[in-house]
């Protein structure tokens, strides 16, 4: 029997067939979307980069900078710099000043002896009846220590003096004080290890203490006596030269503000001649003005001033428009040498020395207005800022600051600009009737955010405080979300508010000071460096009148808390401080508007620029 095998394959039903295909394409279709995750994951960061970065080519040099809340914290690394590749270790902080986040190690050295003191941002040194130098930290580094061990001879114990508090202050690497002098020296001495040091220094503790206050609030009264005792109607013969620079010392340094805060449009702020945007919301008289646009604002016064002359000759004081605010601004985030930085000052050095009055007086009778604080003019061993106030040639000239050098009779404070700026003497009277009236409903409210990393800064107190009671005896604006960038969130909080809670920033003082002022909201100050001793001319020697101070240390160590104690001040007393805030300083905190017609109001620039006559008339008369 034969058999036939077919070769023919079994033919496959179409149904199995298809279902296999589609098996096949969905399994490759999983395959090309899992095998895309990692891809997506990746650009999907680069765009969040992307987003909250900007990346800036300038000359050889390539900067990433990672924005966070505000205009001064941005990270930048920096790559291609010459002569070598540097990745910067620096953080720009708070109003107007960088941190090393480096630790300093600094060595004191007293006849043959010597310590190592490691500290970050600043240092404490004390050197036996010579010198008392508190360099106060940074408040944003969490690592400053104060030292256990003070080196004093060749001894562990001391009796230390401050008559030449002065000279190590001068000497110093920092950049603010965020304390006062009493709670230093009691910290010092809490933390010394040498019993013999503690028992030595305790008895003269107070003594020591207001010797030092002395020195400081010497100074303050010094700058007093410069005050004019009336409003000057005429020039009698004082007239005010201002010096016609090159432009690259200040209009060419405001071309360049497209290129100095990376992830905004800087520009903005210098329209109206200094004083930004208007903001209608709050009035005709209210702009977008920022912290450092004083330099502009203050120039565009002076050459509208009715006592301005154009020969040297006739001029009793002479203004040098120089924006160096802006020159350090337009390097904060550009990773550049310090000669690079210190270059345009210089270059102006030179030019000033080759003009007529500034060689006759060796710029005595000058006067330089600088929009940021005076530390960030005085680099010592620090990256960031310049070196011009420590300039040979810029020890006799004033300066006007925003913050001032504690310990140099030249360095003069005056306001922060705000966002208030009066054509009239009716814009002004029609906000101080608005203010006075306004219902306030919350007792107390604290504009601004915490310090992260900055366990010795007293805001994270202030914000628990504050938010552990109803809104209507603590209001808290978080500025990390937004609502402080915006002028009238914060003026309309503040016209709301009774108290206004003022804890030092990135420095002492606070443009935030101005605003509460000028919202007749009663300032509550932790630090009198922050106020007290940076205004003699724009604020009065009885702080009482129109603040109150709550010593920081006691709200650290939670020995007091700040709402419940502002609570206990009368209704008569609130009333009777914001009266004199309202009627007394308001008028000469704010700077009016370019073309101002203030008759029966002195404004902060008219105050300041009556002073320094005062000041360059008693010069020529001595």
């Amino acid at each position: 029997m034969a058999f036939s095998v077919s070769k023919k394959k079994p033919k496959v039903s179409k149904k199995v067939e298809q279902s296999k295909k589609q098996c096949c394409s969905s399994c490759s279709i999983l395959f090309r979307v899992v095998y895309k995750i990692p891809t997506a994951i990746f650009l999907l960061f680069l765009v969040y980069l992307w987003s909250s970065s900007t990346t800036i080519i300038s000359g050889k040099i390539v900067h990433l900078c990672i924005s966070s809340r505000k205009l001064n914290n941005l990270y930048c690394l920096s790559a291609g710099t010459e002569p070598k590749f540097e990745i910067p270790d620096r953080l720009v902080v708070g109003n107007s000043s960088f941190a090393d986040i480096s630790t300093t190690t600094t060595t004191i050295a007293n006849n043959t002896s010597s310590s190592i003191i490691s500290a970050t941002i600043a240092n404490v040194e004390l050197k036996k009846e010579n010198v008392l130098e508190q360099v106060i930290r940074d408040n944003s580094d969490p690592k400053f220590e104060i030292p256990d061990r003070l080196l004093v001879d060749n001894t562990s114990s001391a009796v230390v003096s401050t008559t030449t508090i002065a000279t190590a202050v001068d000497n110093s690497s920092s950049s603010v004080f965020r304390t006062t002098i009493a709670n230093v020296l009691e910290q010092a001495i809490q933390d010394s290890s040498d019993p013999t040091f503690r028992d030595s220094f305790g008895q003269d503790r107070e003594a020591e203490v207001a010797k030092a206050i002395k020195v400081v609030e010497g100074q303050v009264q010094a700058l007093r006596l410069w005050q004019s005792d009336t409003k000057r109607k005429g020039c009698d013969g004082s007239g005010i030269y201002v010096y016609d620079l090159p432009s690259k010392f200040n209009k060419d340094l405001v071309g360049q503000c497209g290129d100095m805060v990376p992830w905004m449009d800087f520009c903005k702020y210098f329209t109206n001649e200094g004083l930004g945007e208007p903001i209608p919301k709050l009035g005709k008289a209210w702009y977008r003005t920022h912290q450092y646009s004083l330099e502009p604002i203050f120039h565009a016064r002076v050459l509208k001033h009715p006592c301005r002359v154009y020969n040297e000759d006739q001029a009793k004081l002479f203004y040098v428009p120089f924006y160096g605010g802006l020159d350090i601004l337009r390097w904060h985030f550009k990773n550049v040498s310090s000669d690079v930085k210190d270059t345009l000052g210089l270059d102006l050095m030179k030019w000033l020395e080759r003009q007529r009055p500034w060689a006759r007086k060796s710029g005595k009778d000058h006067v330089f207005v600088l929009g940021k604080i005076s530390w960030d003019f005085r680099r010592n061993e620090r990256k960031w800022g310049t070196r011009f106030l420590e300039l040979e040639q810029m020890q006799n000239p004033i300066k006007l600051l925003i913050e001032r050098h504690p310990w140099r009779l030249n360095d003069i404070g005056i306001p922060h600009p705000t966002y208030f700026h009066p054509h009239s003497d009716e814009d002004i009277l029609s906000w101080q009737t608005k203010i006075i009236s306004s219902s306030r409903k919350h007792l107390v409210s604290f504009a601004g955010a915490e310090r992260h990393g900055a366990p010795e800064n007293i805001r994270s107190v202030l914000i628990k405080q504050c938010t552990s009671v109803d809104d209507q005896k603590c209001q808290f604006l978080d500025c990390r979300s937004g609502g402080c960038s915006q002028p009238e969130s914060v003026i309309e909080l503040f016209v709301e508010t009774e108290f206004c809670l003022q804890p030092p920033g990135d420095s002492p003082t606070r443009k935030s000071v101005f605003d509460s002022l000028v919202s007749g909201c009663i300032p509550v100050l932790f630090d009198p460096f922050t106020a007290y001793y940076q205004y003699p001319w724009h604020l009065p020697e009885d702080h009482g009148k129109y603040s109150v101070f709550i010593d920081q240390k006691e709200v650290r160590q939670m020995e007091v808390n700040v709402v419940e104690k502002l609570m206990k001040i009368s209704k008569k007393e609130r009333d009777d401080m914001r009266r004199f805030i309202v009627y007394e300083l308001l008028p000469g905190l704010v700077y009016g508007d370019t073309d101002s017609q203030l008759e029966r109001f002195q404004d902060s620039f008219s105050i300041t620029m009556n002073n320094l006559l005062e000041r360059v008339n008693r010069l020529e008369q001595s």
